[in-house]
Parts: structure tokens; C-alpha cells; sequence
């Protein structure tokens, strides 16, 4: 269990040294992250490979500050003194994207699960962003913002097509939907979040 830190409050630079240091968990986030949603998914996927190959480098190789790693609806509990985070076994010094685009991509891929709540889905998809990106200290918020959203899609086809599929979509109609939303946003990377939120209605509407 871990307890969020608001990003204003995360500390100095020797603590963020500090906390680089104890996370370099390359070892265990490659394996169980970049690999089996982005990597596998580019086997899958060849006119999307040099693509998704690309997002698993920036991933990787993009260092800013402590990420959880496995931040989804189920992993968060509303305390008394905010948001308290569970599960962080592959926490790891790296990019927040991940975290943005990992509990995203659940909003979104629920909305064809649950379409009876679709507009909540995304509702609460555009809420996250509003309330996350203002908080972004330690780089523009913009940068923060288009990784994220070029990220996102490969996450999102990484859950249909990739070592580690979502459950609860099992219709291949379904997962077609997901698929041509996911491949048409990672040919022409949309700009910001609201753009890849707008994209994913009209692509997955049946």
C-alpha cells in the first residue's frame, strides 16, 4: 500500500535522488509492463511495430519521477486524507505517462464493457486529466500531456492484442472497435487527451 503525495509536496531534489536510486526497478517494470503490453503487442501488430517499438523506448528511457505502475479504479481506495494507492509492486523511477495512460485506458475500454455508461466513463476520463495536469511541477504539463496521449493507444491495443488482454472484452466485434480506435490513433498521434478521448467515440461508435 502506498499513500499518494500530492506532486507540489514530493519532496527536494537529493529526495528525489534518493527515491531514483531505490526505484531503478527496470529489472522488474520491462518485464511485466513494457514488455508484454507494448512489445508483444508490436508482434501482433507490424504495421504498428516501429511504432509501438518507439513508445516502449520513450517509456523506458524517460526518467521524472516515482510511478506506481499499476494504477487502475480497483488499486484505489478514498481515504480520509485523499487517495490512498494499493499494489505498487512494480513501482519504479520513470515516466508518469504510464500511470496517466494505464488508469485511462481502463476508463476507456470499460466504456465498451459497460455501454450503458459510456458518457460517466468519460466523464471521469476528462475529470483525471483536469485535475492531474495542473499539478505537473517538475516538466510542462504539454509534454506530460502529448506522451500521454501517444502512449495511451498503445496501452489500449496492448489489452486486446498483447500478453496481458482485459477480461471482460471478449466479443470480436468488441475488440475490433478497440482495435481500429488504438491503430488509427497511433498512426496520427493525437495532440492532447481530449483530442484521443474524441477520437475513441467516433472510432468505437457502433
Amino acid at each position: 500500500m502506498c499513500r499518494h503525495i500530492p506532486p507540489q509536496q514530493s519532496g527536494t531534489h537529493s529526495a528525489r535522488f534518493i527515491r531514483r536510486q531505490r526505484f531503478a526497478t527496470d529489472g522488474i517494470f520491462h518485464p511485466i509492463r513494457i514488455e508484454p503490453y507494448l512489445l508483444r503487442t508490436a508482434e501482433a501488430h507490424p504495421d504498428r511495430a516501429d511504432r509501438l517499438r518507439e513508445l516502449a523506448n520513450i517509456t523506458a528511457t524517460t526518467k521524472r519521477v516515482l510511478v506506481h505502475g499499476d494504477i487502475s479504479p480497483k488499486n484505489i481506495l478514498i481515504g480520509p486524507d485523499g487517495p490512498v494507492f494499493l499494489d505498487a509492486e512494480c513501482a519504479w523511477y520513470g515516466d508518469p505517462a504510464f500511470d496517466i495512460a494505464f488508469c485511462l485506458n481502463h476508463l476507456l475500454l470499460k466504456c465498451i464493457w459497460k455501454p450503458a455508461f459510456t458518457e460517466a466513463y468519460l466523464e471521469s476520463y476528462a475529470v483525471f486529466a483536469d485535475a492531474y495536469l495542473p499539478h505537473v511541477q517538475w516538466e510542462p504539463a504539454t509534454d506530460l500531456e502529448h506522451r500521454t496521449a501517444a502512449l495511451l493507444p498503445g496501452l489500449m491495443l496492448g489489452r486486446i492484442d498483447g500478453a496481458s488482454p482485459v477480461e471482460y472484452i471478449t466479443d470480436e466485434a468488441d475488440k475490433e472497435r478497440v482495435r481500429r480506435a488504438a491503430r488509427a490513433a497511433l498512426h496520427d498521434p493525437p495532440q492532447s487527451l481530449a483530442a484521443l478521448r474524441a477520437l475513441y467515440r467516433e472510432q468505437t461508435e457502433l
